[in-house]
């Protein structure tokens, strides 16, 4: 396996309006990587460049010492050794399991005993070898959506691509096939990219995430990483249900605690810098400041309630004991981070 490098991407389309721009990312031999944004953001065309759907209008992508792309050229896609995982599953209705998974090795003259034992190692993998002679049809969603990863696994590609392949599933079956990505990602050692609007699918299986807003990257780490420490508003808003004060507080570290806190959340006027607070930082209860509670929501096993402080700011806090809309609560916050 090779590392993959995307240099200064761009892509422009007809319109003029970049939907990439300047995105420069070493994707980590072996690693698992998932771009997260909201929707048009370019996370998309990025893994279409990957894949050679799409041609860089500025940059390139290379893997390892192979360039892949850049605006003057462009290795078709059937020469990367990439595989590609799509929202819709893509499987052939009129062909059983073994036949859609081993496809790939057919285009490539591949047959005989190396065929069979080739798609026997990946059904195996995907833990649907007992299924190889049924259709699509006789098989639920999440089962195809584990043949279409057995499709990929069986030509041993280098990269592994997927685009949002969880989106059409309900929220148990999403929980299941997130298992199966992490045991398909284990087992295989393949480098995947994984595309998705859905932060906790990103947190659940990535090794690294990379954030993405208007066409460019905004900051690249692993899942704890950018959830305690995010670089920027963006970020802080995008990642996690925490809520973004602006406070004026003294110094210049970035991890701030109760004390350098409670002062500034007490005073009337609005302004100095960006404090990201996460709910399960804010404790209700004890002689810290008052706030008022404008929502309760129960959610089993907590309540999530949002609050307004004495300068009209909000923030989310959990409690274990059910709060009341209008209550006057008070709230200590043990952690905020500076953005």
């Amino acid at each position: 396996m090779a590392r993959l490098i995307l240099n200064q991407l761009g892509k422009v389309f007809g319109t003029g309006r970049a939907a990439v721009s300047g995105f420069s990312l070493d994707v980590r031999e072996g690693g698992f990587l998932a771009l997260l944004g909201p929707s048009g953001c370019g996370k998309t065309t990025v893994l279409r460049m990957i894949a050679g759907f799409e041609t860089p209008s500025d940059g390139s992508i290379h893997l390892g010492e192979r360039l892949l792309a850049d605006a003057a050229q462009s290795l078709p896609p059937e020469k990367r050794n990439m595989a590609m995982v799509f929202q819709s599953y893509a499987l052939w209705p009129h062909m059983c399991v073994a036949d859609n998974v081993g496809y790939p090795l057919k285009v490539r003259g591949i047959s005989g005993e190396a065929y069979q034992a080739k798609v026997r190692d990946a059904l195996g993998t995907v833990r649907l070898a007992d299924y190889a002679e049924r259709r699509p049809a006789e098989l639920s969603g999440g089962q195809r959506q584990r043949v279409a990863l057995a499709r990929c696994l069986v030509t041993s590609p280098d990269v592994v691509l997927l685009d949002e392949p969880l989106a059409n599933l309900d929220r148990h079956l999403k929980q299941e096939m997130e298992e199966t990505f992490r045991e398909f990602h284990q087992r295989s050692g393949a480098t995947m990219i994984y595309v998705t609007h859905d932060q906790s699918e990103a947190m659940a299986l990535a090794t690294d995430v990379a954030v993405m807003s208007e066409g460019r990257l905004l900051q690249v780490a692993a899942p704890a990483e950018i959830y305690a420490r995010p670089e920027g508003r963006i970020v802080g808003g995008l990642i996690g249900r925490g809520a973004i004060l602006t406070l004026s507080v003294m110094g210049g570290e970035r991890q701030l605690e109760w004390d350098e806190l409670q002062d500034a959340l007490q005073a009337t006027n609005i302004d100095g810098t960006d404090i990201l607070v996460r709910p399960e930082d804010v404790i209700i209860g004890g002689e810290g400041a008052p706030a008022t509670v404008e929502s309760a929501l129960f959610e089993g096993e907590r309540y999530a309630a949002k609050l307004t402080l004495g300068n009209g700011q909000t923030l989310r806090a959990f409690s274990r004991v059910p709060v009341v809309p209008g209550e006057v609560v008070h709230i200590v916050i043990r952690a905020g981070w500076r953005l």
